[in-house]
């Protein structure tokens, strides 16, 4: 199990402070990056075509430890059944029994807290929004099923480290992160499918001692991989062969997603953003550039990947947008049948070949 509030503790004790601004200055960030949600919104179903269910709620505006709590509640929808499911398969012998089996959980939570805590501290300073998949229930059942957060300092930060016009990049941020609300809200099915699929990946997880003990073998191998610059990482080190298909189908969904999201921000961007060029130029530049450690960090992390699911993504977008039109291509919002496989958004054509070229769709 994992100590969530050690995670906090953790987490919020060890993130960085965001740039300094006067309580005045921070409350224009605030309300313009809300208005500016709201313009994005309008510019992101237009252009999309993606206005079912649309949540016009405000965006939540939070700093780095309010990113912290939020992710941490959402990680705790998601995981504490499964952590139960887990736990209750492998059963107390996998610690021993008595007091000494409950010192070690309680051990075990804390450590496994902090580094959690310790991850999502150095997330903390670099993302600068998320769509919240999964929130914590409402018992009223009024509130939206998700939520668009954007973080101010990390916003403000980025601005003035690329010395870009500040509404427009706070306006530009938002047409992605509009983007993935538009994805989430009007496609029905969609955040239940991603649910699936991790509560899937977490399920097969190898609970053999032999097993395990190879996993932990190529954690080892991961971390030096990547010192040396290569491209290992934690999440690869650890994976079943069940879990690798899964996996394959989370970043396939995700890549989409992404990729979505950055076209969807430039293709809007020169109407609305008269500075896109020069913010896509070095934003572009800021993200493939960084220290040594900052690198090794992010490809033990899987970040590395996450960067090349923006450029793989909306490559797959724009090919196949150029090629079949809006209408054709939000026919990827159809089913699970009709996402892309990562081979079909490594080569477009086999997605169009298939899903375009037959007449009918299989139902789920």
């Amino acid at each position: 199990m994992i100590d969530w509030n050690v995670a906090v503790q953790t987490g919020t004790r060890l993130v960085r402070p965001g740039p300094q601004v006067s309580p005045r200055e921070a409350r224009q960030v605030v309300t313009e990056l809300r208005e500016l949600s709201a313009v994005a919104q309008g510019h992101v179903r237009e252009f999309t075509g993606m206005d079912g269910g649309i949540d016009a709620s405000p965006a939540k505006v939070v700093d780095r430890p309010g990113w912290i709590r939020a992710n941490v509640d959402g990680f705790r929808v998601v995981l504490e059944p499964l952590m139960e499911q887990l736990q209750a398969r492998r059963g107390s012998s996998a610690f021993g029994g008595g007091v000494g089996g409950v010192v070690i959980q309680a051990v075990g939570s804390r450590v496994t807290g902090m580094q959690v805590g310790a991850i999502l501290a150095y997330m903390a300073s670099r993302v600068l929004g998320q769509y919240e998949l999964f929130l914590p229930p409402d018992p009223a059942g009024r509130a939206p099923t998700g939520r668009l957060t954007l973080v101010a300092p990390n916003i403000v930060h980025a601005e003035q480290e690329l010395n870009v016009d500040p509404h427009d990049f706070r306006l530009w941020v938002c047409l992605h992160e509009e983007t993935h609300r538009a994805q989430f809200a009007s496609v029905s099915w969609l955040r239940a499918y991603v649910q699936d699929q991790m509560t899937a990946f977490l399920l097969a997880s190898d609970l053999d001692p032999g097993a395990l003990l190879e996993r932990l073998r190529g954690v080892g191998e991961a971390v030096a991989d990547a010192v040396r610059g290569g491209e290992g990482n934690l999440i690869d080190a650890i994976q079943t062969p069940e879990q690798r298909e899964i996996l394959d189908r989370l970043t396939a969904v995700m890549t989409l997603a992404e990729g979505h999201g950055d076209y969807v921000m430039d293709a809007v961007g020169p109407e609305v953003v008269p500075t896109v060029a020069d913010i896509r130029a070095k934003f572009q530049h800021r993200r493939e550039g960084a220290s040594q450690f900052d690198r090794t960090i992010r490809r033990l992390l899987g970040l590395e990947m996450k960067m090349k699911q923006y450029a793989e993504g909306s490559r797959f977008v724009k090919e196949v947008i150029d090629r079949v039109g809006m209408d054709g291509f939000n026919r990827v919002w159809t089913s699970p049948n009709t996402l892309p496989t990562h081979a079909e958004i490594k080569t477009p054509s086999l997605w169009i070949g298939r899903v375009i070229g037959k007449p009918e769709l299989p139902s789920d």
